[in-house]
């Protein structure tokens, strides 16, 4: 065995523990499928993902003899990197619209705080999927000699699948996303010859993503955002609580009065009255969800209570 199949060998090796990396992601906190409601990982625990992560892709390069002709592992003409990169961040932009559009019927901007974290997830995990998955295995797949189409469909899937992206309970948007990042980042890896405008794309579409859901990747389920919570709680338009009425009578306010359901005040999430902001849309919770609703049994009118008639003597 020559020294080129040695190191092959060895940067299949680097290869395997970057797809163990990568399905390993939510034990780091680093998946895009992590519930909000989950304990949250401390910083260092991410960060050492996104280090163990470089160190192998690094590692991959420097052993594997061909990285650029085998795997793709460069980013390509500037001018098709830009080109390329930014059509895909468009195209992100607006799936990622469309996404919060049929899940809120509003953009869901979260907390100032959030950003910086956000920024810094979709920079690196864009590094770390696209040299992995549009680099090392779409760069083999058309290797081998399978067509580009064909590549980057396979590709696609292996990325689906090792993301779990398409595992029971997980939104519909989370498949969507993946499928489409995939696609488009082998197409545009195809057509610029590197993963840089992939990269570009990848970045800008999952922090699309974070914009206007207020998540990460997953979204949840209808009903289980805290200001859809505290809408369902609340009591219909135009009617008034009476224990708010008596203690506000005694210059006194009860437990009720002081809770973040009347008081107004912002969440944890960082929106504040978010119960009077869902009021002025009509309780709209996007169109899908419009859909199952009226797809729904129809409510009932209170049934009129009739007087009997007395027989006449």
């Amino acid at each position: 065995m020559d020294t080129e199949s040695v190191r092959v060998l060895i940067g299949a090796g680097f290869f395997m523990m970057l797809l163990v990396l990568r399905l390993e992601a939510k034990r780091f906190g680093a998946a895009e499928y992590d519930e909000p409601a989950e304990p949250r990982r401390g910083p260092w625990t991410r960060i050492s993902w996104y280090l163990i992560g470089l160190v192998l892709l690094g590692s991959l390069y420097v052993v594997h003899p061909a990285p650029h002709d085998v795997l793709s592992l460069l980013a390509g003409h500037r001018s098709d990197v830009i080109n390329y990169g930014a059509i895909v961040a468009l195209l992100g932009l607006a799936t990622a619209a469309v996404v919060a559009w049929l899940r809120y019927g509003y953009l869901r901007f979260p907390a100032p705080g959030a950003y910086p974290g956000a920024t810094i997830n979709s920079i690196a995990t864009a590094v770390i999927d696209e040299a992995t998955f549009r680099g090392a295995v779409l760069g083999g797949l058309m290797t081998i000699g399978l067509p580009g189409g064909w590549a980057v469909l396979v590709s696609t899937i292996f990325y689906i699948l090792v993301t779990r992206t398409a595992a029971p309970g997980r939104h519909w948007s989370t498949f969507l996303l993946a499928a489409f990042i995939g696609l488009a980042c082998g197409w545009a890896t195809v057509a610029s010859g590197g993963i840089g405008a992939a990269i570009i794309g990848h970045a800008v579409t999952t922090f699309a993503v974070f914009v206007f859901t207020g998540h990460a990747g997953h979204v949840p389920a209808f009903g289980r955002e805290p200001e859809e919570v505290e809408f369902r709680r609340s009591p219909p338009k135009g009617w008034h609580d009476a224990r708010l009425s008596v203690a506000a009578g005694h210059g006194e306010l009860s437990a009720l009065a002081r809770s973040p359901l009347f008081s107004g005040s912002v969440g944890p999430s960082g929106f504040s009255s978010r119960v009077g902001r869902e009021a002025r849309k009509s309780a709209s919770p996007g169109l899908m969800a419009r859909m199952r609703l009226r797809g729904g049994p129809a409510t009932r009118k209170p049934a009129t209570r009739k007087t009997a008639r007395r027989p006449s003597s």
